[in-house]
């Protein structure tokens, strides 16, 4: 068999009941904090609801919940709609390679289910199987760093994660399955100049969406390459020219399961992860700077990574990608949460004035990756005391201590209750935390929570 065929036999013979119930457990986390990024997401930013207002006006057959958005469409739409608003905030959990592999999948789980009557139990089986995918994907892709990264990763590895998704729960044997990778071949890639803009938040729709598109034209008999992870022009060559490492993908399925270990960080402030290392700098140091006003001169130093030197952003969008805004709301406010990227925060004298005392140095010989990079932050006082402090990575990620249970529902229960009532918020993370036991009434009754 070849290089795909191979691997599609190896994910359709993969049930429930193959899958460690520590991969399973760490999934559990995955579908409230899903949830609840996409349900602050549609609240807090005004791209999701715009983008809804477009999807409602084209119509499809209401089947599948709009998180957030009050109605219902087809499960495409769905896909694509509630996969940005898992993403808009930048609030999902991170991966290693990164890349985000939830906001591609599980809306895919969800929109099926509901559309065509599934049990939590195959929702939560075939979130695991697309993230898999993903993490060995980026992991053959032999591109980390923003130096040779061409495309913003979710785009590229997210149809495929998605693809995985619907191939579980539609039961396409392995020649559909790999009908499917083909298509999504030619659904796939996302512009990293749209980072800051609106449109970042689509490429995870956007990949949500053609991958489920590209399951469901295959389960029809549509065709596309069988071989597009080997095949010379096919997906893999295509977009990883030269860097693709075919064998490495092959992991899966062997027993080692990504979502379990490495895993992944849950996220504790709704920006690009990068900046969370200038954030927890800036939070040390806010402690030990009494007067904001005293401070003379900042100098923040950290990897090479181009796309979040923003020194004076724009909007408050574009602030979750700035190491000196994310740095500074830390030092400045001593918190740094939902609310810190609105235009009113950016805009303040008292940060306009910090943002315009940032020095950023880019130190080649710090590596550019998360799970291996650092920064450094200096302040100087006007009394000439000069503050430092390092962070070698923030609360969660992966060689540190990991968020707790009680921590995490914190962040959940904040983003729910954006939007639902209190009693919502409670029923909403009793049905999510158990998704695995859930009957199809059941998952019905957290998505109209959620709606």
């Amino acid at each position: 068999m070849g290089l795909t065929a191979d691997l599609c036999a190896r994910i359709a013979q993969l049930g429930y009941a193959d899958i460690p119930e520590p991969a399973l457990a760490a999934a559990r986390r995955l579908v409230l904090d899903g949830l609840a990024v996409g349900v602050a997401g549609v609240s807090e930013e005004d791209a999701i609801p715009t983008m809804a207002r477009v999807m409602k006006e084209l119509g499809g057959n209401p089947v599948a919940t709009a998180i957030g958005c009050g109605f219902r469409t087809d499960p495409v739409r769905a896909a694509a709609i509630n996969g940005a608003a898992m993403h808009v905030l930048d609030f999902e959990p991170m991966w290693s390679p990164a890349t985000h592999a939830l906001s591609v999948t599980l809306p895919v789980a969800l929109a099926l289910a509901e559309a065509r009557g599934l049990e939590g139990r195959e929702v939560l089986a075939a979130l695991v199987k697309g993230l898999e995918i993903q993490g060995w994907l980026r992991e053959a892709s032999g591109q980390y760093t923003p130096d040779v990264l061409q495309f913003h990763p979710p785009g590229l590895v997210g149809p495929m994660g998605a693809v995985v998704v619907a191939s579980h729960l539609l039961k396409l044997d392995p020649l559909r399955m790999a009908n499917a990778f083909g298509i999504a071949g030619s659904r796939a890639g996302s512009l990293f100049g749209n980072v800051g803009t609106m449109t970042k938040s689509a490429h995870c729709g956007q990949a949500a969406a053609m991958g489920l598109e590209s399951a469901l034209l295959a389960e029809a008999g549509f065709t596309g390459d069988t071989e597009t992870f080997e095949s010379p022009l096919g997906y893999a060559n295509s977009f990883y020219r030269g860097t693709f490492k075919p064998q490495e993908m092959m992991g899966y399925g062997t027993g080692a399961w990504r979502v379990a270990s490495p895993s992944y960080a849950i996220k504790m402030f709704p920006s690009q992860f990068g900046t969370h290392f200038a954030i927890t700098a800036g939070l040390e140091l806010h402690k030990r700077v009494a007067d904001i006003g005293s401070i003379k001169a900042i100098t923040l130093t950290g990897p090479v990574m181009p796309y979040v030197n923003r020194p004076f952003p724009e909007t408050g969008l574009s602030g979750k990608f700035s190491l000196q805004y994310t740095m500074a709301s830390g030092l400045l406010d001593g918190h740094v949460g939902i609310h810190t990227f609105t235009e009113e925060k950016l805009h303040r004298p008292e940060m306009q004035s910090l943002l315009g005392k940032i020095t950023l140095e880019m130190d080649k010989s710090i590596p550019a990756r998360f799970e291996t990079m650092h920064v450094r932050l200096r302040i100087e006082l006007n009394d000439g005391t000069a503050l430092e402090t390092r962070c070698d990575g923030p609360r969660g990620m992966w060689g540190q201590p990991p968020i707790s249970e009680a921590d995490h529902l914190v962040k959940v229960r904040d983003c729910l209750g954006t939007t639902l009532a209190a009693e919502a918020v409670e029923k909403t993370i009793a049905l999510g935390s158990r998704i695995d036991t859930l009957t199809p009434a059941e998952v019905a009754e957290m998505m109209e929570l959620v709606k």
